[in-house]
């Protein structure tokens, strides 16, 4: 992402003036608007060699490390326990959820306020004692992390000038920002054992301000488009597709657009993909965006903080998925 910044403010507009478009109209972006984004690749294919390796162990291995252990939705998540559309049996997946660790951001849980929902915290990892790579898998995924956190903090500016606002409009909204990446495995269906109330991910939008989406060659994602119609976001090689979250589109009073995904049942092979959901802080209040209100576009939304709307949302989630599982 080489124009994100570019010391002519021109390279930077014209490159917000891309990203302003598909965010009024589709909600999703990838090439040629996040070419060369700096994220390592050799990072990228180590990240995917641990999240394999970890989803092959023994299931009480992973189970030691269970979300329900958990007050802050990290650790692992075994196979429909999640459910993003009540009418479904479940969301057929495995993930392992980690969020912005004390090792990248030493302060972060000290801002949390009193009244926040969503706090920073610890996240969960595999005991050395319990799988001889757990070093290997924390110190991997942790770097992985911090190259697409630091992928995000270069498409804030980006979001601002899309919005008619100065570039440092987001600086002082994500000094700890409510980071939260997802390690997703989705394992192979057969046609006999496919069933369309056990999609990959139901359909649903995501919450935060921005999704950072790295996606193997299983095509298995889909996108609601204007008409309503499912179509493929396909694969692209080395590429991270980018989608607006909910914050966003609350914040900008609907301009950006929060657009509804899903992911179908992998079929032949298994699936395996790394979201990375970039929410702004836990206590910034998302009163709408000067640019985005006028008389004639008065605010659609109860205001909020950023961190009780995404604890609002994952909790009803996840309490869904594990209903469902208990029936």
């Amino acid at each position: 992402m080489t124009d994100a910044r570019h010391p002519e403010f021109e390279k930077r507009k014209a490159l917000a003036n891309q990203i302003r478009d598909a965010c009024l109209n589709e909600g999703f972006f990838y090439d040629p608007t996040v070419k060369n984004s700096g994220v390592d690749e050799k990072i990228v294919d180590a990240t995917y060699a641990q999240s394999k390796a970890f989803f092959k162990l023994p299931a009480e291995v992973k189970k030691s490390i269970d979300i329900s252990k958990s007050d802050n939705f990290r650790g692992y998540m075994g196979l429909l326990t999640e459910n993003n559309d009540p009418a479904n049996k479940g969301d057929y997946h495995e993930a392992f959820n980690l969020g912005l660790d004390p090792s990248l951001r030493p302060d972060a849980a000290e801002t949390d306020s009193d009244e926040s929902k969503l706090r920073h915290g610890g996240n969960l990892w595999p005991a050395a004692q319990d799988w001889s790579q757990a070093d290997e898998f924390k110190s991997t995924t942790l770097d992985y992390y911090k190259e697409v956190l630091e992928l995000g903090e270069k498409l804030f500016p980006l979001f601002a000038l899309a919005l008619d606002l100065p570039e440092t409009f987001f600086d002082d909204k994500i000094r700890n920002p409510a980071a939260i990446m997802r390690l997703l495995f989705y394992p192979a269906l057969s046609e006999d054992d496919a069933d369309e109330l056990m999609p990959g991910i139901g359909a649903h939008t995501d919450f935060e301000c921005f999704t950072i989406l790295r996606q193997d060659d299983v095509q298995a994602l889909q996108v609601s488009n204007r008409e309503g119609k499912w179509i493929d976001a396909k694969c692209i090689p080395n590429t991270f597709v980018i989608n607006i979250g909910d914050q966003f589109a609350r914040w900008t009073n609907d301009i950006f657009v929060s657009t509804r995904h899903r992911v179908l049942p992998a079929r032949a092979r298994d699936r395996y993909s790394i979201p990375f959901f970039f929410g702004c802080d836990h206590d910034v209040v998302m009163d709408p965006i000067p640019t985005c209100v006028s008389a004639d576009r008065p605010n659609k939304y109860e205001v909020m903080t950023a961190g009780d709307y995404v604890h609002m949302r994952l909790s009803d989630i996840y309490a869904a998925g594990v209903a469902k599982k208990e029936e």
